[in-house]
Order: C-alpha cells, then sequence, then structure tokens
C-alpha cells in the first residue's frame, strides 16, 4: 500500500509512522509543515528507511501540496491541524486555515481521483461537553463545539460529510478521546505537568480542576486508525475512546505521585474560557463492527509516558 500521511512530524501522526514502519511494509509519504509542534529531528532519523518519503509542504497551499500527488495512493490519512485550544481563543485565523481550508483541499484531491480513500482524524471535541453521570457521546450526537478550536474541527467534519453525501467519494470520520504518549507537545496537558514537574516548577490548573477528560494512549489510538482504514465501512463515524475518565487534578496526582514530587506544585489558575466541563465518547461501535480492543490502560500508559520524557527532556536538553 502506498499511503499519504498528513500532519505527520506532530504528536500523533508521528507515532502512526513509527507504528506502520514497525508492523507494516507500507510505503509511506508524509507531509508537514513543520510548524512549532513538530519533531523534524525525528523526520531526518527516519530518512534512511526506504519505505518513508518526506515533503514539506504546508496543505493551506495547493502549489505545496501539489507535490505530494505525483502518485495515486491508496489512502489519505488526515491528521495535520492546529489544534492547541488557548491559541485558538487568542487567534483563530490559523485554525480555521488548517483545519478548515487544508481539509477542503485534500477533499479536492480525492474528487480528482488522486487517492483511494480518506481517514479524517477529528476530535471528541466537536461534541461538545457532558455533565457528570451523562452518557457519553454516541457517533450520532449533535456537533455543538465549544471553542474556536473544536469548532473549526467541526467544520471539517462537515465538510467530509458533504463530499461524502455530495460525491458519494470513500470517506471515513474517527473521532477520538484525549491522547497521550511520546512526541506530545509540551504545551498540552500531560507533558506539561511531567516537564514543570521534573523542573520544581509551578503547575497550572484551570478552575478547580475537576474537569473530566477521557485519556487514550497513542499506540491504542494508532491500532484503531489501522483498523479503520482497513475495514471501516466507507461514509461512517467511528468514536474511538479511552474508557479512562479522571478528573484534572486525579490526573496531577498520579503524575506527583509517580515521579515523587510534592503537591505544593499544584497552583490553581483563572478557568479557560468557554472550558467544557466533561469529554467521554462510546467506542462500542468500533469494538463491534471492527473489533478494536484498548491494550493500554491510563496508569500503564502513564508510567511508559513519563519514562520516556525522562529521557527526551534530558536528550534535547530540557
Amino acid at each position: 500500500m502506498n499511503l499519504l500521511i498528513t500532519g505527520g512530524a506532530g504528536f500523533i501522526g508521528l507515532n502512526f509512522v513509527h507504528y506502520l514502519l514497525k508492523n507494516t511494509s507500507y510505503h509511506i509519504t508524509l507531509i508537514d509543515a513543520l510548524t512549532y509542534a513538530s519533531h523534524p529531528l525525528e523526520i531526518l532519523r527516519l530518512q534512511d528507511n526506504d519505505a518513508f518519503r518526506f515533503i514539506q509542504a504546508d496543505i493551506t497551499s495547493l502549489h505545496e501540496l501539489s507535490a505530494a500527488f505525483d502518485k495515486e495512493y491508496d489512502a489519505i490519512i488526515h491528521f495535520a491541524a492546529e489544534s492547541h485550544v488557548d491559541n485558538s481563543i487568542q487567534n483563530a485565523n490559523l485554525f480555521i486555515e488548517t483545519n478548515i481550508t487544508g481539509t477542503y483541499h485534500l477533499l479536492t484531491e480525492l474528487k480528482k481521483g488522486n487517492a483511494k480513500k480518506m481517514i479524517y482524524v477529528s476530535t471528541d471535541e466537536v461534541y461538545g461537553s457532558l455533565q457528570p453521570g451523562q452518557q457519553p457521546f454516541t457517533e450520532n450526537a449533535p456537533l455543538a463545539p465549544n471553542n474556536p478550536y473544536a469548532a473549526t474541527k467541526a467544520s471539517g467534519d462537515l465538510l467530509v460529510r458533504s463530499y461524502f453525501q455530495t460525491f458519494n467519494l470513500p470517506l471515513i470520520t474517527t473521532r477520538c478521546s484525549n491522547n497521550f504518549g511520546p512526541f506530545q507537545h509540551k504545551e498540552k496537558f500531560i507533558p506539561t505537568i511531567i516537564h514543570h514537574a521534573f523542573h520544581n516548577k509551578k503547575i497550572p490548573i484551570y478552575g478547580d480542576g475537576k474537569q473530566i477528560r477521557d485519556w487514550l494512549f497513542v499506540r491504542d489510538h494508532c491500532e484503531a486508525i489501522m483498523l479503520v482504514m482497513n475495514k471501516g465501512r466507507v461514509g461512517e463515524v467511528y468514536n474511538i475512546g479511552g474508557e479512562n475518565e479522571y478528573t484534572n487534578l486525579e490526573v496531577v496526582n498520579e503524575i506527583l505521585t509517580r515521579i515523587k514530587k510534592p503537591k505544593s506544585l499544584i497552583s490553581f489558575i483563572a478557568d479557560r474560557k468557554g472550558h467544557d466541563r466533561r469529554y467521554a465518547i462510546n467506542s462500542s461501535k468500533l469494538q463491534n463492527e471492527l473489533g478494536w480492543k484498548q491494550a493500554t490502560s491510563f496508569t500503564k500508559g502513564l508510567d511508559l509516558v513519563i519514562n520516556w520524557y525522562s529521557i527526551y527532556l534530558k536528550r534535547v536538553g530540557l
């Protein structure tokens, strides 16, 4: 198989590339704009692999994107996105360009026949917020995003749906819960905690810290995407959830306990604007139809991540 991976120098995309190179003989073309959250040194390490090629390209630029379509792909796996909620609240422009216009450009290439299918990787944030005690969102829940990042991802979801309905294109959407694992940028929640704790810096916690998130180890997410790519039904949406619901404060305490740091490092700050109280999604469709099973518990995943970051931060001098 020939695959095109967008955003493959970022957190989830890079983990997926590593997963493919380890477990398949697929030929991979990775495109990425190499923004601040990418891992260019890791991409350099992959260049010696004959099954891998890298093209620096911004999906918002048709000219740059065209360089990648010198062949027909069996599938496009579309990870590329601006994803940091705080940044979207400050300035949504890049999110609109990348998450909406970039997705439209890829749909245009699919419509031209330059790929046999596309997997659009979305997020549980498009569903909006749940209250404690409410049932997790299913794929049939209405989209109700509450921040600019989530709104641009929901816009991408709707574009994908419209191109399936209007043009009958081979499209599948996945919506995942909060990922954690190797290569996640330090601006994200779990890396922030680990980074600050290792350096005895105050750990900022929004509001009362009782916001609930459902955590999914990134390797389990990669396995789910692989199943969806090979066995998923076109036109469908598949939720990929971790079934690991923890409050933000519980996550901080778990990490501080594991690396033997005091809870006095916790610092409560003013809550984020439009902060969703709880995310949770139901993955039974993915499990029943495609046989996906989560392999990594939250506590096991935390141990793996803490160990990885302890090595990584020393290696890069942070």
